[in-house]
């Protein structure tokens, strides 16, 4: 072969087998017929209200787009109670979290365990939020406990499952090197997993209360407190220039918070 035509080889783009592009046709085939059944019943036809209905829109973007910021004093101090709901919802996801995702971790963890463990972990991220507050409230009332509890079991089923993955890729090197040691299993994971999953650990664990910042105002709605109660009450009371200066406070809060938490994971990377 001269050396034109084995560059011209070379540059041609690799042919998938017949068999991985059929699967590829079908999966998004099916993902487009997916699409064409749930249109209807997703009532995507109502699109046209946004346009017809447009007046309602304008008299509520109108009032909304002019917040009143009296009670500024009041949203900001729900607003960190909010904030103080969400980390100590993620800290006490973390404690659970930290367990479940070494027993779900597949290259640690026996068979007959991983697997309901994991089943575990689906449950626990599975049930919404406003649900788990809902059990919550009938055991220990309405109130900013309840809300700690709610994000502390969703958060922890979904950082287990994260926590588990980051583990089900370590190097397996370290952990050898520690098992020639004559060291014990637990040793193992202190010495050999701990150490190379730890920073991804403090990142999800940072995501996740950005996010539990957020879903914390919707738990308002079954009377956790914090400023989703606010929120809830300039609604029910069509307030909504309280409502848009309630929004604009939960805006900020969030603004802040993600970007205290770039620079946390800008100084663990």
């Amino acid at each position: 072969m001269s050396l034109a035509a084995a560059g011209d080889a070379a540059l041609k783009p690799p042919v998938r087998p017949l068999s991985a592009r059929l699967f590829d046709l079908v999966v998004w085939g099916g993902v487009i017929v997916l699409l064409l059944i749930s249109f209807r019943p997703a009532h995507l036809e109502r699109a046209g209200l946004l346009f017809s209905n447009s007046q309602n829109m304008r008299e509520f973007g109108q009032e909304f787009l002019r917040p009143d910021f009296s009670l500024w004093l009041t949203y900001v101090d729900q607003m960190w109670l909010t904030i103080e709901m969400a980390l100590w919802g993620t800290a006490l996801a973390m404690v659970v979290a930290i367990p479940l995702g070494f027993l779900a971790a597949r290259n640690v963890t026996p068979l007959w365990l991983w697997f309901p463990v994991r089943r575990l972990l689906d449950l626990l991220r599975a049930v919404p939020d406003l649900v788990v507050g809902t059990i919550f409230i009938v055991a220990v009332g309405p109130g900013p406990f309840t809300g700690v509890l709610a994000i502390a079991v969703n958060t922890g089923g979904v950082l287990g499952k994260l926590f588990s993955e980051a583990i089900e890729q370590i190097e397996r090197g370290p952990v050898e090197g520690v098992r020639a040691t004559g060291a014990a299993p637990a040793h193992e994971l202190a010495w050999g997993v701990l150490p190379q999953v730890a920073p991804l650990w403090t990142s999800f664990g940072l995501y996740r209360f950005e996010a539990a910042a957020r879903s914390a105002t919707v738990l308002g709605l079954i009377g956790a407190g914090g400023i989703g109660q606010t929120l809830i009450d300039s609604i029910n009371g069509f307030s909504y220039s309280q409502t848009g200066a309630i929004v604009l406070v939960v805006i900020v809060a969030v603004t802040c918070i993600d970007l205290l938490s770039q620079v946390i994971r800008t100084r663990l990377t």
